[in-house]
């Protein structure tokens, strides 16, 4: 899977990338084939004024299919990476598995006769 990580707002520190790309990693683990590059933007949405504006946004582009594009925003930066990561992993499995399940309706299973 290829990772960009763009940030907006402050400096990526390499500390900030290795989580971001631990997380990542962690969150597609098992269904990396099917994602082809996924993209995180950070950002500090009110710079040195404070607050609940620390947002990630994460776009997977995904093979044959729709991205997924997931957004969260905590006062903390590392929050905001956990809960969109964790809310990216659960709604690729869930794109992967509804697209298993057409592909098995669209496929009927072939039965041998019975003697």
């Amino acid at each position: 899977m290829q990772l960009d990580i763009q940030t907006n707002g402050f400096s990526l520190t390499d500390g900030l990338r290795n989580y971001t790309k631990w997380r990542m990693q962690f969150a597609v683990d098992r269904n990396d084939t099917h994602v082809m590059r996924a993209r995180v933007r950070l950002a500090d949405v009110n710079g040195p004024r404070g607050g609940i504006d620390k947002r990630c946004q994460i776009e997977l582009a995904l093979a044959g299919q729709k991205s997924i594009v997931i957004e969260d925003t905590e006062a903390d930066l590392y929050v905001a990476i956990d809960r969109a990561s964790e809310r990216c992993a659960r709604t690729l499995n869930r794109r992967l598995e509804r697209s298993r399940e057409r592909l098995k309706k669209a496929i009927p299973m072939h039965h041998e006769p019975e003697e």
